[in-house]
């Protein structure tokens, strides 16, 4: 199975990574240009700015005196620059064209720029820990060995200030998973994260909410320094550990949950939700639970191993369905945790009910055999009261 995937390593701490942190400031310089020139351009023609036709023009920007220092990130990265802000702006057109509100591509604080990408040029692996990146050489973590076919280089620095290598390799991957014939479908919740068709339940470690008190005292110490002092950016760095931390840990926890359903289950049903519209409602608590990051952490560990994910139409009514004779409950609420079928008579766990009717309409719009209505009041009955609760991974 061929497959891109991207390595990651930290390049020690030198005093010539200046250099590098140099061409990202570059690199920013040329993308708030960039912007500049598409929104002239545009305002002069009516129409947007290709993106071939800019890179010939900043070839020729180069040559000037004035922007002779544009030379010290390389044509590749200039070109990687232009071609950045074309995704963002064919991105913000396909939206409009779609009615989605969002934004064009606008101007970036210099030091707040992340990034420049390198292809084939301007860098070479030297064997062991060393790079040479534009005629420097630099040492790096290597934790794991690099794939041959490399695709881009690109190198970037986070809040803390550390620089990190991304490797974007192409390389043919044997799945060495064993296929279970299992299926399942589940039901994303805010007390429980998920709650499978079975009954068993997988709490959220909520490490957002863990590191509440580290933050608070963060952002205190940070709100009683002088902007722009040495303590200032000193605390600034405290609280971005305590942020970093939580990305880490959540990180991890995905994987491990990632892989954990994909060992026990081939065929995995989910229901598409609108993450924004639950946002706007309860604000923190989903951004802590983090769903569509986890979801794309199970997709790629779904494609490793030949699983896979399937998310079913989000306006499926799935919590109103009574799974055993297909009755719509219309006025249920979501204080309803609980109700009784009037039709048939059995009684549901609203969640449990879900992932049932999740897994029935997945297998069904799959073109798999469908799990068929159930009249006997057993079914759920027995579930909900076997349903086992997964502790956090």
């Amino acid at each position: 199975m061929e497959l891109t995937r991207t390595y990651k390593f930290k390049l020690y701490r030198a005093d010539q990574n200046g250099h590098l942190i140099q061409q990202i400031d570059i690199a920013g310089i040329i993308y708030n240009h960039c912007i500049a020139l598409h929104r002239r351009y545009y305002r002069l023609f009516s129409k947007g700015l290709n993106k071939y036709a800019l890179m010939k023009h900043l070839t020729k920007l180069k040559k000037l005196p004035r922007h002779a220092f544009w030379s010290k990130v390389g044509s590749q990265a200039i070109q990687d620059v232009v071609a950045r802000i074309d995704k963002g702006y064919a991105l913000f057109f396909r939206n409009l064209k779609a009615k989605i509100r969002t934004s064009p591509p606008g101007f970036k604080r210099v030091k707040k720029y992340a990034s420049f990408t390198l292809k084939q040029a301007g860098w070479k692996l030297l064997g062991d820990n060393r790079i040479r990146i534009q005629g420097r050489n630099y040492k790096f973590v290597k934790s794991r060995e690099i794939p041959p076919a490399v695709r881009t280089l690109t190198v970037k620095r986070d809040k803390l200030g550390n620089l990190w290598l991304y490797f974007v390799c192409q390389e043919t991957i044997q799945s060495q998973a064993t296929m279970t014939g299992n299926r399942a479908g589940f039901d994303f919740g805010m007390k429980v994260f998920l709650t499978d068709d079975q009954g068993g339940e997988t709490l959220s470690p909520l490490y957002l909410k863990q590191a509440q008190q580290a933050l608070c005292k963060a952002n205190r110490s940070l709100s009683r320094k002088r902007r722009g002092s040495g303590g200032w950016y000193k605390a600034q760095d405290r609280l971005n550990k305590v942020y970093l931390s939580v990305v880490n840990k959540r990180t991890d926890w995905f994987f491990k949950l990632a892989h954990n359903l994909t060992d026990r289950f081939d065929f995995l049903f989910f229901e598409d939700l609108s993450m924004k519209g639950m946002q706007a409602l309860w604000g923190r608590k989903i951004s802590d639970l983090a769903r569509s990051e986890f979801m794309n952490v199970l997709g790629y560990v779904a494609s490793l191993k030949n699983k896979t994910v399937h998310l079913v139409d989000r306006f499926f009514p799935s919590s109103k369905t009574c799974s055993c004779c297909g009755y719509i409950h219309k006025e249920l609420t979501l204080k309803d945790r609980q109700w009784h079928c009037v039709s048939c008579g059995v009684d549901h766990h609203r969640d449990i009910n879900a992932a049932v009717n999740i897994l029935r309409e997945g297998s069904s719009s799959l073109g798999e055999t469908a799990v068929r209505l159930q009249n006997e009041r057993c079914s759920l009955e027995a579930a909900i009261a076997i349903s086992p609760r997964i502790p956090c991974l």
